[in-house]
This record gives C-alpha cells, structure tokens and sequence, in this order.
C-alpha cells in the first residue's frame, strides 16, 4: 500500500526497539518488592502505557512518587536484551531528521537509554514526562507534530500497542501498525505490517505530502 505523509511519529517500544526482555524483569521485581501479588500483577497491561498510570492503578498514592523513582531505576539499570527491530535503522536512515520523531511513554531518561543502546538518535524525542495524558489520549502525538511543524492530518503513526494506535487515530494521523508485540486481529489501523522492514520511504522534492511509504512485504 502507498501512503503519502509529511512526518512520521514512531513509538519506541516494539516498533523501533525491543526491551521486552527487560522490561517484564524490571516490573515483576518491583511487583515483588511492593508487595503486590502475582495475580494481581498479571491483570495490569503494561505496554503502552505511562508508568505513572500503572504505578498510581496498583498503590496507593502516598507511595507512587517513591515507587515511579524505584521503576525507573531499575530500567535505567537493565539494558539486557535491548534490541533494534527489523527494518528500523534502513527506514530511519532514509528520513531527513526533521521529519520524524520518536512518541514514547518511557520518561526521557529511560527512553535515552534504551535509544543509545539501540543506536538511535533521533532529532525530536517527546517522552512521557512532556505531557499530561499519555497515550490513548492523543496529547504526545500532537505535541510531535506542533513541534516538528506539520499538520495532525499530514502525519503518519507507527504503533505496536492497541493504546497507541487509539492515541494516533484520535490525533486524525494515518496509522500504521506493527504485529510485533499482538496479533494482527488486535491491531486497529489504515495499514498492518509485520514490521519496519516492510515498510520503505522516499523523499519527493518539496510540498506537501512529500515522503511516499510503500507498506507491505
């Protein structure tokens, strides 16, 4: 499928990197040290989402500032496993850097340090401590785009989780998603890929509209 866009807007996590691996590590050990019980744990979706919103749905909130201190942390710390997904450093390669960004839920200090180790470098990071309602709300989404200088409606979402595919439609963006974290039948968007390296870019001289993505092996 082709699509015409002036920006694009990734999601870290699943789209352009993995710390799955990590990620599950780090959560189950603060579970444990919180006292909060496996089953309990088990019911709470993870990715996607502001860790603010699962540490405030799982304690009381006299605790979530010291716990949120304590998850970070711990993620910070355990870079093992972070991994670059198929197909992410071709497509970002072929991007002018002012037309993509990078829209995660990660706080900027984790979200740097996944990135570094990934070796990613991207020109615009909007984190989730630059906004007030993360992803499903489209907030972070169009923070990007005001920043980057381009129009919601112009913009194109990468997106793993259901959550941010939520954000980037209610943002009026073209979605895109990635099977990589859930099944396609989860996967509510205008195109479905399998990963980055389906999908390819090319810069067209000026107006708008101006990078043509083929989507689709």
């Amino acid at each position: 499928m082709m699509l015409r866009t002036d920006a694009l807007l990734f999601d870290m996590d699943g789209t352009l990197l993995s710390s799955m691996d990590s990620v599950v590590r780090c959560w189950a050990r603060w579970a444990e040290e919180y006292g909060i019980s496996a089953e309990r744990f088990a019911q709470v979706q993870l990715h996607g989402r502001l860790a603010a919103d699962i540490v405030a749905e799982l304690l009381p909130a006299e605790q979530v500032i010291g716990a949120l201190a304590r998850i970070e942390e711990l993620e910070v710390q355990d870079a093992d496993g972070v991994m670059i997904l198929p197909g992410t450093k071709a497509l970002l390669a072929s991007l002018p850097g002012d037309r993509w960004a990078v829209v995660t839920s990660a706080t900027r200090r984790l979200a740097e340090a996944r990135l570094a180790v990934a070796g990613i470098s991207p020109g615009l990071l909007i984190s989730g401590g630059d906004v007030r309602r993360g992803k499903p709300d489209p907030e972070p989404f169009l923070l990007a785009a005001g920043k980057l200088g381009f129009a919601a409606g112009r913009c194109t979402v990468f997106e793993d989780a259901p959550a941010g595919l939520t954000a980037g439609r209610a943002a009026g963006m073209t979605t895109v998603a990635l099977a990589t974290t859930h099944h396609r039948s989860e996967l509510v968007a205008d195109v479905v890929v399998r990963d980055l390296s389906e999908v390819s870019a090319r810069v067209r001289a000026g107006g708008a509209d101006s990078i043509e993505l083929v989507c689709g092996a």
